[in-house]
């Protein structure tokens, strides 16, 4: 919590963790038929039918959440998941608030009738690696309004109400056991900002020092099982994946991963909805703390280069400017993006252009008196994407960013070097943009995203002696 301190009541770490652990065996020792992932198992090993459905859930709120502080009170967000899938909606944090309205929808196809939604509540702890648990619930996944408890770790005590309301259709896909629990919207985005931006100016706008993670629809759909393995011809990838000091240099990333990545209150969240969200987050604005914004250009869709990868994770779209300040003494761009997965479903740059290209747009014309283009490439040195899933890719993105033209281009490709060049010496020539902009650079005196990792990695193991 934001200077606040601990509540005593709150620090029975070790009771919560006898308590966890015992609640753990008693669920692992129920019998299978009592688990909703088994019991769909089951009957399909029986040759039952299952019937599925395509869900809406509504997270409303919460109300009677504990005070997780003594000085303050709480700020809570919330981590959902269906059964054991790999899928998982994460909410918004509501700071300095006990009985927090989210509103949030989240659409899921092809869900098993068996099927649990699984709901934790969280205090986010800023500054902390760990956030505090405040209570979970469980709920099937039948229509209607739905009132649940949230269990506390201790002795499983109430700890708030939470408020969700589900509706359910039967699946419109012809086998949706093809793609169970799909993700299908809305096309949500958070905007961190890296840490160092504090340090600087406690101005959190640079886009240099801004990253963004978007969960997209329909990935299983249009890539399958294809996952695209780290590089092992590639020098830098073998630094981080193989090899006695391969260890040492993805705790570093990893580190810096979950620094730039961190869910806080300072976060920004929005919805892609139409063409004109999408130039939204492609806006302008200046580019690193302490630099006057151009106000010329703070809402128009800016000549950049971005650096991309689709995550195996959790297929979430991860992406910042290439020449992020962040990316500073990191061995690979993609690694930090990615946290070190050893794969990822593509990765590579992608650019905004006007129809006709950069070279042929002048600023007299408005944004949206044009239509917009986004060029992605597969320029990854350290996954190497196969060239031959840049099809699937063009559609991926034509699915989900409506009113674009996608142009998935392979990165020796002469068009797309043109293009991004193109890019470039527009943002030089006309915005304003200098050439260290283009590539991660750091001022003197500058403390990275790296030595913040490296000295988090440090005082963690210390504490950890």
């Amino acid at each position: 919590m934001p200077g606040g301190r601990k509540n005593p009541l709150s620090m029975s770490n070790m009771l919560d963790s006898i308590n966890n652990a015992v609640q753990t065996v008693k669920e692992s020792a129920r019998p299978n038929h009592t688990r909703s992932s088994s019991l769909t198992s089951k009957m399909a090993d029986l040759g039952h039918d299952i019937p599925y459905n395509d869900l809406s859930i509504q997270f409303i709120g919460a109300s009677g959440l504990p005070k997780m502080d003594v000085v303050g009170s709480a700020d809570p967000y919330f981590i959902a998941k269906l059964d054991d899938s790999k899928i998982s909606f994460v909410s918004t944090v509501k700071p300095n608030n006990l009985s927090p309205v989210w509103n949030e929808i989240w659409r899921v196809k092809n869900v098993p009738v068996t099927a649990s939604l699984h709901i934790e509540v969280m205090d986010k702890d800023e500054g902390n690696m760990t956030d505090d648990f405040i209570g979970k619930a469980s709920t099937s996944v039948t229509a209607g309004a739905k009132e649940i408890e949230l269990q506390g770790p201790v002795f499983r005590r109430c700890r708030g109400t939470m408020w969700i309301k589900i509706d359910s259709k039967p699946s419109v896909d012809v086998e949706p056991s093809l793609f169970p629990y799909l993700f299908d919207g809305p096309i949500r985005y958070s905007r961190h900002f890296s840490p160092t931006v504090g340090l600087l100016t406690n101005l959190d706008e640079a886009r240099l020092y801004s990253t963004w993670k978007m969960y997209i629809a329909g990935v299983p759909v249009f890539f399958g099982d294809v996952h695209q393995p780290w590089n092992k011809n590639y020098k830098a990838a073998q630094n981080i994946f193989q090899g006695p000091t391969s260890i040492a240099v993805r705790a570093g990333i990893q580190a810096g991963h979950r620094m730039l990545y961190a869910r806080t209150v300072t976060n920004g969240f929005g919805v892609i909805s139409d063409a004109a969200s999408i130039q939204h987050i492609l806006h302008g604005g200046q580019s690193r703390p302490g630099q006057a914004p151009n106000a010329q250009y703070a809402h128009r869709v800016k000549p950049a280069v971005y650096t991309y990868i689709i995550s195996s994770e959790d297929d979430s779209f991860r992406f910042s400017e290439t020449g992020a300040a962040f990316f500073v003494d990191f061995a690979s761009k993609h690694a930090l993006h990615a946290n070190c997965n050893e794969t990822v479903r593509y990765s590579g740059e992608f650019h905004p252009r006007p129809e006709g290209g950069w070279e042929n747009f002048s600023d007299d014309i408005a944004d949206e008196d044009i239509n917009w283009e986004l060029v992605i490439d597969n320029n990854s040195g350290t996954y190497a994407p196969d060239k031959n899933m840049l099809p699937a890719l063009q559609e991926l993105l034509e699915y989900n960013f409506p009113g674009f033209k996608i142009f998935a281009l392979h990165h020796e490709d002469e068009e797309l070097v043109h293009s991004r060049e193109a890019c470039r010496e527009y943002a030089l020539k006309y915005r304003g943009v200098g050439t260290d902009e283009l590539q991660p650079h750091a001022p003197a005196g500058e403390v990275t995203l790296s030595q913040q990792a490296s000295n988090q990695s440090q005082a963690t193991n210390a504490t950890a002696a």
